[in-house]
């Protein structure tokens, strides 16, 4: 005899969509209830595909965090807007969000030629976001919630601010209520599918986002060389920062090594809160020429075509 007390459980990939710097990041860590992916206040802060898991009785939900929509201007953006590509095919539900300090009336991400071929479609359920909701006044927000709805392009609009975690519950239940009914695909005890290199490498370039001005932090790939476990004494890690010329190597470094010593420190104490451990963390500062433009380098930063 079937117990139909059974709950059905709905599973699927959920893909996270907007400009550079629209609180994409920021809103998948408020919805997992931890930092997986990086956030500063620089725009094309994230450049690889995030996958957030979150996990409950009768859902699990795989969030897509993506780099910011952009047209390419070198090879690493066009393999940033490959992964965005690729998110948009296995995507079940998409979250299109709108920066309403930036892009008041949404016209900026509406208009985007990638958001207007998915709006088209209407193959999939699509929820905007319309995020920064703190920066604007509730009659604003209204006036523009009924502009877009007349235009009947999505399933749902849900006004939020993602980092005071503002509105969250609705953008959760109205994400389970369009997934389609599944097994959960990942155990319910993790939260990410990268491994701990993958986000000690991502936490020490947020920080020299946070710390270098300019162009520097666009020009900087962290690899972790050396990651090694030690019973007796802290965790020893190893980490590569890679620039593009020497003169960028010289402000990374700074004066007799106060800038990378700076960031070192602060690096470390991120990266052990991160770990919930002690670490030693040594920085070594390479230089490789035009890497943002060398398909083999990138292959080699982890940025070939997307894993399925």
């Amino acid at each position: 005899m079937t117990n139909t007390n059974v709950p059905k459980i709905k599973t699927g990939y959920v893909s996270i969509l907007g400009l550079p710097n629209s609180g994409k990041s920021t809103l998948m860590n408020s919805l997992i209830g931890q930092k997986l992916s990086i956030t500063t206040s620089k725009p094309q802060t994230t450049r690889k595909r995030i996958r957030g898991i979150l996990s409950e009785r009768d859902y699990q939900v795989i969030f897509l965090d993506n780099p910011g929509i952009l047209k390419p201007g070198y090879l690493l953006q066009e393999k940033m807007m490959d992964a965005v590509n690729q998110s948009i095919k296995d995507a079940d539900v998409f979250l299109i969000i709108i920066d309403i300090d930036a892009d008041p009336d949404g016209s900026k991400i509406l208009s985007n030629n990638l958001v207007e071929k998915i709006l088209a479609k209407k193959t999939m359920p699509r929820i905007l976001i319309i995020n920064k909701i703190d920066l604007s006044t509730q009659e604003f927000v209204k006036n523009l919630i009924e502009n877009i709805n007349k235009r009947n392009l999505f399933e749902k609009i849900i006004p939020i601010s993602a980092s005071l975690s503002f509105n969250l519950h609705e953008v959760i239940s109205n994400i389970v209520e369009y997934l389609p009914e599944g097994p959960k695909l990942y155990p319910e005890d993790i939260v990410a599918d990268e491994n701990e290199r993958f986000f000690v490498s991502e936490i020490i370039r947020e920080k020299i986002l946070e710390l270098y001005q300019e162009e520097i932090p666009y020009s900087i790939e962290v690899l972790i060389a050396d990651f090694k476990e030690r019973e007796n004494n802290k965790d020893y890690i190893s980490a590569e920062i890679v620039v593009e010329k020497e003169s960028q190597k010289g402000i990374i470094i700074g004066k007799q090594g106060s800038a990378i010593k700076k960031l070192g420190f602060v690096a470390r104490e991120a990266v052990e809160d991160f770990l919930q451990k002690e670490i030693y963390l040594d920085l070594r500062v390479k230089v490789r020429r035009k890497w943002r433009s060398n398909e083999n380098m990138l292959k080699t930063f982890g940025y070939s075509r997307d894993k399925e």
